[in-house]
């Protein structure tokens, strides 16, 4: 592989401007077919193979009328005020027949036909069908929905909008630019020069446009769920400045050495380019791994972070040997551009760290397991689920409804459960109808049962149950299941439970199931790659038990802050619950390729210098003295890209960042570079052991260079005989 990337590196810096017109090309057409063919991300989470999702698929094809997206407007009167009559109960009318006459609705139910009315009338709920599905309702109404109720508000009346109807996609605007910012900041810091810093910076940014623009360019023909294209633009940003950083750095410090500029690059891509290669493919078979679990909304956030990894590795090992080609020896700081020899590398912070750890490693490693023993003590506790509208920013439309309607009406109305009852003939459906109602009315913990509302043909009905407890909460759960055990074997009809809630629920479920088999995956995954990389039995063991210290610590910081509330309001969390529910299935697949990422880059060169005649003990420093200053300024980047996010106000996208840029920190900075050299040099020789059969028997990928080196030792040899 390193030869094939020397010759590769070689090429794009000879023919550099060729190669820069393919990918200004490639990014152009890209974006236009972008702008062309964009279509809109979904905001649902469906499911194959749950009860609720067979219950949708059932309802649109035999109930269409009741199957399309829902909204929930809710008024209230002033404060000691009702609705039931006089000026109110106008502007309540007002207010009804604006919604029925709404683009794209079927019908606005009145609230005191169907008992939506809260007890003491101040309250009320009307209720509004929309034709289409969710992602099939327009942007222009879903705005004359937000939009209604002027009138309304005019007379003295609160108005909210809520419901399904007003899920949208999260608003990428200046705040994650923040943590670009950062990273650009450590680049120049890291590098001592504004053109490697900002070349690096290119490069990286034309390779997340790049990814992105193929992402919306394939979004007319595959459907994207909204956290989709925020995932991709948040791993493609944090990774495409890592590995052109990387590639960025071995080439000055082959410059350093005294290589002429052209083999300066082609070098670097061999070596360090290798590195990011197999670092890149680790992210990318983590990510598409998650095809694994069979969930499709997963699958497609999966595939689609991968495309954008691989644009960012293709990017790095051509496009920026090009860059680097133009920047000649401008990548390195001023004082040192006219040096012609090779330039001392003096020992540097890496070198006296990893002295200080190898020799206190024993207390190091129990320090290390013992602190991240304790992060991780409330992970067990974690609990998921799909984010509800209760959760939302405060402030925003939704969350204003949803505690409007709790108010009124208690939490459970925001998470109201739908039982269809689909029989043979309308007979069957109407005598299973009321034992289904009665079974739901006898459930503990539901609220009401409303009337139910059936078809046409009397064939199908639905019949609406609201929980005592709202959706995310753990007695909800319990209610879902208990009212499914009831009237699961109730003769004459197919009786299932679906909702927003019960989808939320059925979700959480099958991810959690999936956790463990897709962890045993990924850990099984990273110990055959890095023996393949290492050719060892020891080393890989170690990475993979330092991954899940980095795993559950992550998940114990994670719980007690978004989950549990311990210091939600530093990052801008309103109100602490679930985590939602694929954030630990795409963690532990994210955090899997950059945690490889710092092992490969850290150990690989323990490994060149043990088999170069050192001590076990001297190559473990040489690894981490050549190795931390480029792994600390990667982690640092990641986790300002990553942390960028968290000022998002969508709970979601803020978790995600959040958990990364956590994860990211535990993994480089306490079990990378600290714990990681201290059992290395605890093990000594037998870390590099491996028998000699398994040797014979892997493939030698030769991630470090070390054909290359000996080819290139070899013909400088030869021209010095001749």
């Amino acid at each position: 592989m390193a030869t094939l990337l020397y010759r590769l590196g070689r090429a794009s810096f000879r023919r550099r401007r060729l190669v820069v017109a393919v990918w200004l090309v490639v990014l152009v057409g890209l974006g236009l077919s972008a702008l062309a063919f964009k279509g809109p991300t979904a905001s649902n989470f469906t499911m194959p193979g749950t009860e609720s999702q067979r219950a949708l698929d059932t309802l649109a094809e035999k109930f269409p009328q009741a199957s399309g997206a829902t909204g929930t407007i809710t008024v209230a009167a002033p404060s000691g005020g009702t609705l039931a009559a006089g000026e109110p109960r106008a502007a309540l009318n007002g207010l009804l027949q604006e919604a029925n006459a709404l683009p794209g609705v079927v019908a606005a139910v009145d609230p005191f036909q169907v008992g939506s009315v809260s007890p003491d009338g101040r309250y009320a709920l009307i209720q509004v069908q929309f034709a289409e599905r969710g992602d099939g309702v327009t942007k222009d109404q879903r705005t004359a929905y937000e939009e209604s109720g002027a009138a309304a508000e005019a007379a003295g009346l609160r108005v909210e909008h809520g419901g399904e109807i007003m899920s949208t996609e999260p608003e990428i605007g200046s705040t994650e630019a923040i943590g670009v910012a950062v990273a650009a900041l450590v680049l120049v810091v890291t590098f001592g020069s504004l053109v490697a810093a900002g070349m690096t910076m290119l490069n990286a940014l034309i390779g997340v446009a790049v990814g992105m623009a193929g992402l919306f360019a394939l979004s007319g023909t595959v459907e994207l769920t909204s956290t989709a294209p925020v995932l991709a633009l948040m791993l493609g940003l944090a990774v495409g400045i890592d590995y052109s950083l990387f590639i960025t750095s071995r080439h000055r410090q082959n410059l350093l050495d005294g290589l002429d500029t052209e083999e300066a690059v082609a070098r670097a891509v061999g070596t360090a380019g290798s590195a990011v290669v197999f670092a890149g493919a680790t992210v990318v078979i983590a990510l598409a791994g998650l095809a694994v679990v069979n969930i499709p909304f997963l699958t497609v956030m999966g595939l689609a972070a991968a495309g954008t990894v691989t644009v960012a590795v293709l990017v790095a090992i051509t496009l920026q040997p090009a860059l680097l080609g133009f920047a000649g020896r401008r990548v390195l700081p001023r004082k040192l551009r006219n040096t012609t020899g090779p330039v001392e590398d003096r020992p540097g912070f890496g070198f006296r760290w990893a002295t200080l750890v190898t020799k206190l490693r024993i207390p190091v490693i129990l320090a290390g397991l013992v602190g991240l023993g304790l992060l991780a003590l409330p992970a067990p506790d974690m609990r998921l689920a799909l984010p509800d509208a209760s959760a939302a920013a405060e402030g925003s439309p939704v969350r204003e409804a949803a505690d409007l309607t709790s108010e009124g009406f208690g939490p459970g109305f925001n998470g109201r459960l739908v039982i269809l009852v689909d029989g043979e003939s309308a007979e069957a459906t109407g005598a299973a109808v009321p034992q289904v109602t009665a079974a739901a009315q006898k459930t503990a913990g539901v609220l009401a049962v409303a009337p139910p509302n059936i078809s046409p043909d009397g064939r199908t009905a639905v019949i609406a149950v609201i929980p005592k407890t709202g959706p995310t909460d753990a007695a909800t759960e319990d209610v879902v299941h208990d009212i499914r055990a009831k009237v699961v074997d109730i003769p004459g009809a197919d009786v299932s439970l679906t909702g927003i809630t019960a989808i939320g629920i059925d979700v959480s479920e099958k991810l959690s199931a999936a956790l463990p088999v897709y962890l045993l995956l990924v850990v099984g995954l990273s110990v055959l790659l890095l023996m393949l990389v290492f050719r060892s039995l020891l080393v890989p063991v170690k990475a993979a038990l330092g991954f899940l210290l980095t795993v559950a610590a992550t998940f114990g910081i994670t719980v007690a802050v978004f989950q549990q509330g311990h210091l939600a309001d530093l990052v801008g969390l309103d109100t602490p619950g679930p985590l939602v529910s694929f954030l630990p299935i795409l963690l532990i697949g994210i955090l899997f390729g950059l945690a490889m990422d710092y092992e490969v880059f850290l150990v690989s060169r323990m490994r060149e210098d043990f088999v170069h005649g050192d001590t076990a003990a001297q190559a473990t420093i040489n690894g981490m003295g050549h190795g931390a200053r480029v792994v600390t300024a990667a982690a640092l980047i990641m986790i300002s890209v990553f942390g960028g996010f968290v000022f998002l106000d969508d709970p979601v996208i803020k978790s995600m960042g959040f958990a990364l840029a956590i994860g990211v920190a535990i993994d480089a900075f306490v079990v990378r570079m600290t714990i990681v050299p201290a059992v290395m040099s605890l093990l000594g020789k037998a870390a590099w052991w491996l028998p000699r059969w398994l040797d014979r028997a892997l493939p030698n990928v030769d991630i470090e260079g070390e054909r290359l080196r000996a080819a290139l030792d070899e013909s400088v040899g030869a021209g010095a005989r001749h």
